[in-house]
């Protein structure tokens, strides 16, 4: 292990970089994604459900098999992986989201309404500063299943820790195994601790 590391410290990071490029690119536009959803699904229940069912059965489909129906129509690489991740990760987004909105009191937005704010306002002003906490949580979830995710789009030359960790497991080299599966592991434990020191709420 000690050995490998030393000897492949550069592939190591190089490896892990890119899959943090990955994973953010696909986060950047996920958040741009889900938040024009979130503000065409708050306007129609009848929408929101539409949407949130139709996320929801691409969301079933295994990660291997979404990315092999894209490789028609995108070509292998980068390019596939962000798609797929994005596409996932509209179901945990959106749902977080719209849980959010839908738990911030009635009350609260009856009254921005009667002072006259437009439900435009009322979205933005009022439920979205509200549903912080429930926005942040979709967000955690959303990064540490992406990180896991990226690691699979190795398998059509996406690049990142599934190229260390898929090369060992086909050549049955453990270090390249471990080092594949660990920093996997120490990548969405590092995001999701950075997350949740984000979402705590700031001393007065």
């Amino acid at each position: 292990m000690a050995e490998y590391f030393i000897k492949h410290y550069d592939d190591l990071i190089k490896a892990t970089l890119g899959h943090l490029q990955i994973v953010l690119l696909a986060l950047a536009i996920s958040l741009a994604a889900a938040v024009l959803l979130t503000i065409l699904c708050s306007y129609s229940q009848t929408v929101s459900r539409l949407i949130l069912g139709l996320l929801s059965m691409v969301y079933s489909i295994p990660s291997l098999a979404m990315f092999a129906l894209m490789i028609p129509l995108t070509g292998l690489g980068q390019t596939t992986a962000v798609l797929v991740l994005v596409i996932y990760n509209q179901y945990l987004l959106l749902r977080n989201f719209l849980a959010g909105l839908e738990g911030v009191d009635h009350s609260i937005t009856e009254a921005a309404t009667g002072i006259g704010m437009t439900p435009m306002q009322v979205l933005v002003k009022i439920k979205a500063p509200l549903a912080k906490g429930a926005f942040l949580a979709g967000i955690r979830i959303t990064m540490v299943a992406t990180v896991s995710i990226a690691t699979i789009a190795a398998s059509i030359n996406a690049g990142g820790l599934g190229i260390i960790l898929f090369d060992g497991l086909r050549t049955m080299n453990v270090p390249k195994i471990l080092w594949g599966s660990i920093l996997s592991a120490l990548l969405a434990i590092l995001v999701d601790s950075l997350l949740s020191l984000l979402s705590k709420p700031s001393k007065p």
